[in-house]
């Protein structure tokens, strides 16, 4: 190609015409070049855009509305020479650019002839090198590389040996196993098949002939704890259901052997056991329940007795290992300097039933016929002991390592034999086991006491345990707290099932015990007249009782007592308190709470609410009655008077008396983070005192509107003293006789100050608006003479002869 290229241009004209030639060309390139718009010419040029689409095909060449169809249409055609004219102006150059550019193409043609060559030498150069190579690698390294490969099969070989001969000894396992059995060798059986199962899953693993070992020997394994459950289960049923006692039998008899007993239950009628004990009274029912405790407790006595046998060999086993372990560590340092050349491969000697498995010394080796298998006791990265292959030294290590896993055991036929740590249960696992046995003796408490929530549940279907009065009750409660409490001391712990039903069985109790009372204290309120009661000397040794600090209710005493007439009022630590009947039995009602709480402690909380309950149930509905005149239509009172008024204050003062003495009682019995508890109490005495200032201000209230009633018609003059103030007189004496017997002295005094003061308020302000004033005059004189008279017979009352009544201010101040 060159040569004729270099012919062409012999016969191309010559150089200089070529170039003014091309130089005209060129000139006229550009000139047409000018003439392509400089938008084709843009790097970016793009028709998906619109504005460049718009500029270089206008819409206005296209469009063929309004009758100027034929103008547009050459329009168009104008448009597509034009583009067409650019077209070849643009092919032109392009062609006249490779024709300048000539002389490189054919340079770089001649170029990659030279690079052709270039390779053909390279490829002759590396095929000599390879040749070389080969005879280099034929005459000094494959003679070399076979001896090494064929070293290598050998010790392959040897493993495979190796693993024959364990193979062989594992493929007899399954038989040998069975012999044990057949002698209850079930230790030897479970070592034997641990030790199996180690072999498979570090130096057999993946054998395909073996890939059902491993699932029989589990099997062979659950086998074999089925059996030993089995023999123990029998050993553990024939222990435990020996009679408990002498005269006693067993649990479930015990129950037949009660209802037999009694005569009025006809067991040819009444065929379920269940609904025969159903028949049965309190009385009976609770001697059974008492039998089945006591049974109970034997029988977990008697549990922990077995198992105490057990968890003591548990703890032998493990302080024997311990000691064990410090002898071989002794051991082991005193033997720190001898070499001592043993063999790592795996005696498995099958002899009178024994197994025997591990490394051994030649100087201890008795003459007991060994069959050895390879490395058991070997890591599984560890290369085998061969007298070809592995030197001396390197079998020594290998047994030494395997010697510290073993240690050394008597069997009962007095052959000594090595086991392996690992068939052995670690100090982890017979701890563990010892938790266990503790677990067991948990579980037959739990047992025990469900079977007695399953026996209290089912005499309770029919309500029975819900009509237990209290003292039943309590009685109940008391004799499955003992059961707890000696279980929890067999077993230690608390097991809390019948811990439970017993909770759910006072909650119980403790709504029926308050509803009781609460209808009961209902029905006496609606039928209380509010009059002053006599106190039967019972009542006052209760409260006596609790002025000593006993909050009980006193015991009945036996015998003949002799017959003490009522008093008028209660003596309460020396204060006198004329109260309501309702009252007296109210705080009779509080102590039997106070009681419950000491013989059920379990329900303190649900007492202290339900107690709380109650006191402001009385409040409320003693408020209704007597300041809400409810008792008007209740009972029939025509009216509520100032009596019924004092009476009822003073009944709720003895009742705020008591309630500290009742919040100490229960503060007592909580836990301290139940003592938030306690501010029901504070809110009750609030409620009280609330209660109490309502009645004082109802007595105020009626005197108030009497003086305005009476001083509203005050008028100033003669006789003296007044009409008016003879009427006052009059009334006050009367509330003074109504409430003085009722109330303490001080708090007849404070009653009658602020109906004094309500009195002056009323005199002043009718004075006033007579425009009467202290001047000294004749009217003065006649006001003064009345309030001399009010003051005088309203000192001679009892009790309020030193009041301080302070009647100057009934005047208007000077201005």
């Amino acid at each position: 190609k060159e040569k004729t290229h270099e012919r062409c241009k012999n016969i191309c004209p010559p150089k200089d015409t070529f170039d003014r030639t091309l130089l005209h060309t060129h000139d006229k390139s550009r000139t047409d070049l000018d003439q392509v718009p400089k938008i084709f010419m843009k790097p970016d040029f793009a028709l998906d855009d619109s504005l460049t689409f718009n500029s270089v095909l206008p819409w206005s060449h296209f469009n063929t509305a309004g009758g100027k169809g034929n103008r547009d249409a050459a329009s168009s055609k104008l448009l597509q020479e034009k583009l067409s004219h650019y077209l070849d102006i643009v092919e032109v150059n392009i062609a006249h650019q490779i024709s300048l550019r000539s002389e490189a193409f054919f340079h770089a043609m001649t170029s990659q002839h030279e690079l052709q060559d270039y390779l053909k030498k390279t490829s002759q150069a590396v095929k000599m090198l390879r040749d070389k190579i080969a005879q280099i690698d034929k005459v000094m390294c494959e003679g070399s590389l076979h001896i090494l490969r064929l070293a290598l099969t050998r010790n392959n070989c040897v493993k495979v040996y190796n693993k024959l001969k364990l193979m062989a000894t594992v493929h007899q396992t399954q038989p040998t196993v069975q012999v044990l059995l057949s002698t209850s060798e079930f230790v030897g059986a479970l070592d034997l098949i641990a030790t199996t199962q180690e072999v498979l899953q570090q130096e057999l693993q993946g054998i395909h002939s073996f890939r059902h070992l491993g699932s029989q020997l589990c099997e062979l394994e659950k086998l074999i704890d089925k059996m030993m459950i089995a023999e123990f289960s029998t050993y553990s049923h024939s222990d435990l259901n020996r009679p408990l006692d002498d005269d006693c039998q067993i649990l479930e008899e015990c129950v037949i052997n009660k209802v037999s007993r009694i005569e009025e239950i006809d067991t040819d009628v009444v065929v379920k056991l269940a609904d025969q004990m159903r028949m049965l009274n309190f009385p009976q029912w609770f001697d059974l329940l008492k039998d089945i405790f006591s049974k109970f407790t034997i029988f977990l006595q008697r549990v922990k007795a077995t198992l105490n046998i057990i968890h003591s060999v548990v703890l032998s086993v493990l302080d024997k290992n311990r000691r064990t372990r410090e002898l071989e560590e002794i051991s082991q340092q005193k033997n720190a300097a001898k070499d001592n050349s043993l063999d790592t491969e795996v005696a498995y000697l099958i002899h009178e039933g024994m197994f025997i498995s591990d490394a051994f010394n030649e100087s201890e080796l008795t003459p007991i016929a060994i069959d050895t298998t390879s490395q058991r006791n070997a890591s599984p990265n560890s290369e085998p002991c061969s007298s070809d292959s592995v030197s001396e030294p390197e079998c020594t290590t290998d047994s030494s390592s395997s010697k510290e896993q073993t240690s050394s055991s008597v069997t009962p036929g007095g052959v000594d034999i090595l086991v392996n740590e690992d068939m052995k249960l670690t100090d982890l696992e017979l701890e563990k086991l010892a938790n266990n046995i503790q677990e067991l003796l948990y579980s037959a408490s739990d047992i025990c006491h469900d079977r007695a929530v399953k026996f209290l549940m089912s005499r309770a279907k029919d309500g029975f345990l819900e009509k237990l009065n209290s003292t039943e009750f309590i009685t109940l409660s008391r004799l499955m707290e003992t059961f707890i409490l000696d279980t929890e001391q067999i077993c230690g712990r608390k097991s809390m099932s019948l811990l439970g039903a017993l909770q759910s069985q006072a909650n119980k109790f403790v709504n029926r015990f308050h509803e009781e009372r609460k209808t009961k204290l209902s029905l006496l309120l609606d039928n209380e007249r509010w009059k002053q009661a006599d106190v039967p000397a019972e009542f006052q040794d209760l409260v006596d009782s609790i002025s000593n600090g006993k909050i009980a209710l006193p015991e009945k005493k036996s015998g003949v007592t002799e017959e003490r007439k009522p008093a008028e009022v209660l003596i309460v630590e020396g204060q006198q308190y004329a109260v309501v009947g309702t009252v007296l039995l109210l705080i009779r009602i509080i102590l039997e709470y106070c009681q419950c709480v000491d013989n059920i402690p379990s329900v303190t909380t649900d007492m202290l609410t339900r107690l709380s309950d109650l006191l402001k149930y009385f409040n409320s509905r003693s408020c209704q009655l007597v300041l809400g005149a409810g008792a008007l239509q209740v009972v029939g009172l025509k009216t509520i008077t100032t009596k019924n008024l004092a009476l009822s204050s003073r009944c709720l003062q003895l009742i705020v008396h008591y309630i500290p003495v009742i919040r100490a009682h229960f503060e007592a019995r909580l836990q301290p983070k139940q003592y938030t508890m306690l501010r029901h109490f504070d809110h009750i005495t609030k409620d009280y005192h609330d209660h109490i200032a309502e009645i004082s201000a109802k007595l105020v209230a009626i005197m108030d509107s009497l003086f305005d009633k009476l001083l509203s018609k005050y008028e100033v003059k003669a006789p003296v003293p007044s009409a008016c103030f003879r009427n006052i007189c009059k009334q006050m004496a009367k509330m003074h006789e109504a409430i003085f017997d009722l109330l303490p002295e001080e708090q007849t005094q404070m009653l009658f100050l602020r109906i004094n003061a309500s009195y002056k308020l009323h005199l002043k302000k009718q004075l006033s608006h007579l425009n009467v004033i202290n001047d000294g005059g004749p009217q003065n004189g006649l006001v003064t003479a009345d309030v001399a008279f009010y003051t005088g017979n309203l000192q001679a009352l009892k009790g309020l002869k030193d009041l301080d009544l302070n009647m100057s201010e009934i005047w208007e101040q000077k201005r």
